[in-house]
Parts: structure tokens; C-alpha cells; sequence
């Protein structure tokens, strides 16, 4: 998985790891080598990727360039913040009302039926967050997004982007959204969950569009 994290609408930053060695390590492979050794690189990066942006609560902040980490914050787990029963969305920080909450589950649930794709939203302010937890109670897979609204680093959008949504859902798309409804005038004017709705609607829309080469081209 792939995790992107924005910092401001002026110096956006993503904690999706960089891909350039993907790229770099199968262009040193023979023909015959690159189907078995790859796949077995790709598996243990993802492997390796997802515990780290886990176990650093989902807060962990790459470059758009790749390099280096922006910030990275102490891992936190704690499944005692988790609803006793399952809900796609998990606000932990009070930025939604029930009503919103319903709302926002409801387009969950035609999103995954109409497209296959799971979002999964958690409302937090590190570090008051599951972190960890999160990952089995959701069981996150290659086809979830996992959208985390946290202000910490004054931009409000982040996102863990499974690999299958990684294919259909163009890269630019999450840094283009984070610049419309995640930066810091926008949440401040529309609040959290103004932020956090807006952000839904235009994963929703995005996701429910036919995939070519210029799908959720707009952010809506």
C-alpha cells in the first residue's frame, strides 16, 4: 500500500514511499528473471511500507520527490479506541456529528458496492489515534483506501491507497484533492468535517468513473 500525506496547499509532501527503485530494480532483471524476482521485491516492500505507515499512526510524511522523511511520529496502538462494533468510519477526534457519521457511512457502502473499492475514514488528532489497530479491524487490503483526517501537519487530507486502486486511480488525483478541501484555509473556514465530506464526495465521484486516461482528471 501507499501511504500519501499533504502538508500545505504551497509544500505538499506524501508519505507514499518512492517508487523509482521499483522502476530501477526491474530494469536490471533479464526477461526471465523479472516475473518471479519482482513480484517477490513488490510483496516485501508493500509488506514493509504498510507496518511503517501503520506503525507510525498513519502520520508519517514523504516528500512529493521521494526524499526523505518530512516528520515522522512515534507509533502508536491503541485498539481500546476502536468502536465496539464495525464502522468504516471511526472519529476519534469528535469532527463529526452522528448525523454526518450516517451520512458518510451510507456513501461508504455505495462506493464499495458500485466499484469494489473500500474507503475507510478515521477522524484523529495525533496522538490520539488506533494507529495500528486500525489495520486489522478494517482488514485492510490491496483495494481500501484509508483517508485520515488529522491536522497535525495543517493540511487535514491523508491517505493510504491500496495497490488495485493505486492501478485504476491516477497518483495526482490525491495530491490535487489535498490541495482543494485539505489545506489549512479551507478547513478553517469550512471546519473539519465540511473538509472530511467534501473529500468523500470527490473520492466517490473519482472512484465511480469509467477508468481511461483522463479519469478523475478533476477533482469534484
Amino acid at each position: 500500500m501507499a501511504f500519501l500525506h499533504c502538508s500545505s496547499p504551497t509544500s505538499q509532501t506524501t508519505s507514499r514511499l518512492p517508487f523509482t527503485p521499483l522502476i530501477t530494480a526491474s530494469s536490471h532483471l533479464s526477461s526471465t528473471q523479472k516475473p518471479t524476482q519482482l513480484s517477490n521485491w513488490v510483496s516485501e516492500f508493500r509488506s514493509k511500507s504498510l507496518n511503517l505507515v501503520f506503525s507510525g499512526a498513519l502520520t508519517l510524511g514523504f516528500s512529493l520527490s521521494g526524499v526523505g522523511p518530512v516528520e515522522a511520529k512515534v507509533g502508536v496502538n491503541k485498539p481500546e479506541l476502536l468502536p465496539k462494533e464495525f464502522s468504516p468510519v471511526i472519529d476519534v477526534a469528535g469532527f463529526l456529528s452522528d448525523g454526518q457519521e450516517k451520512r458518510l457511512a451510507q456513501e461508504i457502502d455505495d462506493i464499495e458496492k458500485d466499484t469494489g473499492f473500500k474507503l475507510r475514514v478515521l477522524a484523529q488528532n495525533y496522538p490520539d489515534t488506533p494507529g495500528l489497530a486500525i489495520k486489522d479491524f478494517w482488514q485492510v487490503d490491496d483495494r481500501t483506501i484509508v483517508f485520515v483526517a488529522d491536522p497535525t501537519f495543517g493540511n487535514i487530507l491523508n491517505f493510504n491507497v491500496g495497490a488495485s486502486v493505486d492501478l485504476d486511480v491516477p497518483r495526482s488525483f490525491w495530491s490535487r484533492l489535498a490541495g482543494k478541501y485539505g489545506n489549512m484555509f479551507y478547513w478553517k473556514e469550512k471546519g473539519e468535517d465540511g473538509a472530511i465530506e467534501a473529500a468523500v464526495v470527490a473520492i466517490s465521484s473519482c472512484l465511480k468513473e469509467p477508468v481511461g486516461s483522463d479519469n478523475c482528471s478533476e477533482v469534484k
